[in-house]
């Protein structure tokens, strides 16, 4: 017998499972990235219109863990899939809730939303397992996207432009650096979802498994090695999110390789967005998960980037 994945209380309607009201931990006051704070640091966030420094979106995954577990059981694990878009900031202190609408029968994949309190949409998405035969959140989005154009910050980035691969582990104690300064362990003392799967072997696969909100701390923790050629310093944040796991779990303390291509630029009044495919890799060469991020560049951020813009195209936008 193995332990039970999660003790979360929820609760189930015809339409729905719905995970209780949680309030995420902020752990990345202390990112820096390309010498600067980030936006979850508070004065860095003020200065940008935001209230204080913003939860990280990947946060939220792990309230949706217990749900996907309901659902689906061991295939979440192995083969589960979340595609979100992030629409409204989280601060530390405000309640938020998962909801996962059920699947039609014969489907396997699902709708997902978080919210405040007062209704405020945190984010939307889908949930599936497997090949579910439909198109996710993201890859929908992918389909509508405003393309981007007279780019500043992103004019050297190409779509197809890929990372040379490299090796990433995440032992229990291992600091995850400058753009994460903190270790597994100290996320697994504030995560909002407890489970003996993500400390001990007491689950299926006898080793302890990576939550899914880690999984994009693992796949980002060595991109400032080979970063993409943008302009800065400039602020960026996390806008869209999909990780799929297709032969999970992944492991505590064990060895993948990591590689990333652009697959599309975006543009919006206020952000140019570069869409990276991470490609994750076990020890025989076989891809275990991927994750689709759209990190999202605040133009406001950017000091030069009006006398640029001009400079390259001109006029002012």
């Amino acid at each position: 017998m193995t332990a039970n994945a999660f003790n979360t209380e929820i609760t189930e309607t015809a339409e729905a499972l719905i995970g209780p009201w949680r309030q995420p931990r902020q752990m990345l006051h202390a990112q820096v990235y390309d010498a600067h704070a980030s936006i979850h640091d508070d004065a860095t966030a003020q200065k940008l219109g935001f209230k204080g420094g913003t939860i990280e979106g990947p946060t939220h995954f792990s309230q949706f863990a217990p749900l996907g577990a309901r659902l689906w059981g061991r295939a979440w694990f192995e083969s589960g899939c979340l595609s979100a878009h992030y629409r409204n900031a989280c601060f530390e202190g405000e309640d938020v809730q998962a909801i996962l609408s059920k699947p039609l029968p014969g489907t396997s994949q699902c709708q997902i939303q978080m919210v405040k309190r007062d209704g405020t949409e945190v984010l939307r998405g889908t949930a599936s397992v497997g090949d579910a035969q439909a198109a996710t959140a993201l890859e929908t989005r992918l389909t509508e996207l405003k393309p981007l154009t007279d780019p500043v910050i992103l004019r050297d980035v190409k779509v197809a432009q890929t990372s040379r691969r490299q090796p990433v582990r995440m032992a229990f104690d291992q600091n995850m650096g400058d753009l994460y300064p903190f270790s597994l362990r100290q996320k697994l003392g504030v995560i909002t979802e407890h489970s003996p799967y993500y400390s001990s072997g007491d689950n299926p696969w006898r080793k302890a498994i990576i939550p899914m909100e880690m999984l994009s701390v693992l796949f980002q923790y060595r991109s400032k090695d080979d970063p993409l050629p943008a302009k800065g310093p400039a602020v960026g944040l996390f806008a869209d999110q999909e990780i799929r796991l297709m032969k999970g779990p992944l492991f505590v303390d064990e060895e993948y390789e990591v590689e990333r291509e652009v697959v599309a630029l975006s543009g919006s009044r206020r952000t140019e967005s570069a869409w990276a495919k991470t490609r994750v890799f076990d020890k025989a060469g076989a891809v275990v998960a991927t994750m689709l991020l759209n990190m999202a560049t605040l133009k406001d951020s950017y000091a030069p980037y009006e006398e640029e813009y001009r400079r390259l195209y001109g006029a002012g936008r």
